[in-house]
């Protein structure tokens, strides 16, 4: 058990049966009164995101999950498919588990598995991703004293504010917490 203080972005928890990783978190103390504790959590096996507070004080189960080195196959559809490097047994995760991570899945990417008592629950991305260009707006000189920007679609669908220089077909390296461009990467 841990106190609600200690709760902090990414850290997993039990309440009423279900598992919830801590999107957001908020420490509120107003006047006289008790600190309260606002989080906002994603249940892991359904992908709902809910909004909690907690008078300072209560506690909850912190959880602590596995984790299995996989690589990304492919998607059907309706799951997404990851292989173990050491078993090479495949693992399925559904869109709801997954949520916004799906952007960041390419072909053959290896990262994390993360599991709680067998099950598979999400994964734990690298830090970055390098990704395909396929569609990016024209850039065109001018005003470039302020860092201009536009917008590009990678290979996967993700939007990302790129410099003026990029071009459909470049490969860009992706912060996968932000979700912001780090880079042009030469191949």
């Amino acid at each position: 058990m841990i106190g609600v203080e200690q709760l902090r972005k990414g850290t997993i928890f039990t309440l009423d049966g279900e598992l919830y990783r801590v999107l957001e978190y908020e420490h509120r103390k107003m006047g006289r009164g008790q600190a309260t504790i606002r989080v906002k959590a994603r249940n892991l096996r359904s992908g709902a995101t809910i909004e909690k507070t907690f008078p300072s004080g209560n506690k909850v189960q912190d959880v602590r999950l596995d984790h299995a080195n996989v690589q990304y196959l492919y998607h059907d559809g309706h799951f997404y498919y990851f292989m173990d490097t050491e078993t090479f047994e495949q693992v399925m995760l559904t869109e709801e588990q997954l949520g916004e991570m799906i952007r960041y899945l390419i072909d053959g990417l290896e990262l994390k598995l993360e599991t709680y008592q067998g099950e598979p629950i999400s994964i734990e991305l690298p830090k970055t991703v390098d990704m395909k260009v396929v569609e990016a707006e024209p850039g065109f000189a001018g005003d470039t004293a302020n860092a201009p920007t536009k917008s590009c679609t990678t290979e996967t669908g993700l939007k990302v504010q790129v410099p003026l220089f990029v071009q459909a077909g470049d490969v860009i390296r992706v912060n996968t917490e932000t979700g912001q461009y780090i880079t042009r990467v030469t191949s």
